[in-house]
C-alpha cells in the first residue's frame, strides 16, 4: 500500500514488515493469554466464555477481510480505470493520424510524424521507472502538436476540417492531462493506517485467542496470505513504480500501425497525373 512515506519503501519490505508486525501482536496476545491464565486461579473458563472468544476473533477476522476487499476494490477500479485510459487514448491519437491525412503538404507529413513520436513516447513514458525525461519530452510534443495544427489552419480551412482537426487534437491533450491525473491516484492515507492498525489488533486478538501447536500454525499461514494481500494491494496501488501497471497493448498495436501506414500509403487510389498520364498507385 502507498500513502505519504509510504511510497518510498520497497514493495517486499511492506509486506515482510507487515508479516512480522503481526507476528509481534500475536506473541504479545498470546503472552496476555498465558499471563492472564497464570493468575486465574479459579476454575476453567466455561464454554460461554470460549464461544465468546470464538464469536470475537470470528468478527474481527470478517471485519479485516471486508477493509481488505474494500482497499482492494479502491486500487483495482483505478487500475481498470487507467487501462480504459490507454485505450481510449490509442484510439484518439488514431483518429487524430487519420484525420490529417486530408491536410496539404508539409502539415501532413509533419503532423503525422508528431503523432507516431507522441505514440512512441507515450508507451515509454507509462513503463519507465523514472519519468522526468519522457514526461519532458511529452510535453514537447503536445506543445508542437499543437503548433503544427495551428500553422496548418488554412489547409484546415480549405479541406473544410478545421472543426473536426481541433477536436480530435483538444482529445488527445485532454487524455494527457488525464492519465497523469490517474498516475496520481492513491488509496487515501487515512484508509491505509486504518487497515495495518486494525491488521495489528486483529493479529493480538488472534494470538490470544489460539492454543496449542495447531492453532499457531493455522495462525501461521493467515498471517502469510493476509501479508500477500498486503503486498498485492501495496503494488497495484503504484502506478508508476510497481509491477502491476496497466497494460499498453492498445498503443503498442497504435503504434505498429502508424509505422506499417505513412502518409504516402492514403494516396494510393489518388490520381497522380505526370505528362498527362495517370501513375501508378
Amino acid at each position: 500500500m502507498q500513502g505519504g512515506w509510504l511510497s518510498s519503501l520497497p514493495i517486499p519490505a511492506i509486506g515482510l514488515g507487515t508479516f512480522m508486525l503481526m507476528l509481534l501482536a500475536a506473541a504479545s496476545g498470546h503472552s496476555l493469554r498465558r499471563l492472564h491464565v497464570r493468575r486465574k486461579k479459579g476454575p476453567r473458563e466455561s464454554q460461554a466464555s470460549v464461544a465468546q472468544e470464538g464469536y470475537l476473533l470470528g468478527s474481527s477476522l470478517g471485519l479485516l477481510g471486508l477493509l481488505l476487499a474494500f482497499s482492494f476494490g479502491m486500487v483495482l477500479n483505478r487500475y481498470e480505470h487507467r487501462r480504459e485510459l490507454v485505450t481510449t487514448e490509442a484510439n484518439a491519437i488514431g483518429t487524430a493520424y487519420l484525420r490529417v491525412q486530408f491536410l496539404d503538404e508539409p502539415h501532413r507529413s509533419r503532423l503525422s510524424a508528431l503523432l507516431l513520436a507522441y505514440a512512441e513516447n507515450r508507451i515509454q513514458l507509462s513503463q519507465a521507472d523514472n519519468q522526468d525525461a519522457y514526461m519532458a519530452r511529452n510535453d514537447h510534443l503536445l506543445t508542437a502538436m499543437w503548433a503544427a495544427v495551428r500553422a496548418a489552419r488554412e489547409s484546415a480551412l480549405q479541406h473544410g476540417i478545421t472543426t473536426a482537426l481541433l477536436l480530435t487534437f483538444n482529445e488527445v491533450i485532454d487524455l494527457d492531462t488525464e492519465r497523469k491525473i490517474a498516475w496520481q491516484l492513491r488509496v487515501p492515507e487515512e484508509v491505509l493506517v486504518l487497515v495495518a492498525l486494525y491488521m495489528t489488533i486483529t493479529a493480538g486478538v488472534v494470538g490470544y485467542s489460539i492454543d496449542g501447536p495447531r492453532g499457531v500454525r493455522a495462525a501461521f499461514v493467515l498471517f502469510v496470505l493476509l501479508a500477500l494481500s498486503v503486498t498485492v494491494i501495496t503494488d497495484v496501488n503504484r502506478p508508476i513504480s510497481g509491477n502491476a501497471r496497466e497494460s499498453q497493448n492498445a498503443m503498442k498495436m497504435l503504434l505498429s500501425s502508424l509505422k506499417a501506414q505513412p502518409p504516402g500509403a492514403f494516396d494510393v487510389f489518388l490520381k497522380r497525373t505526370s505528362g498527362g498520364k495517370t501513375g501508378a498507385p
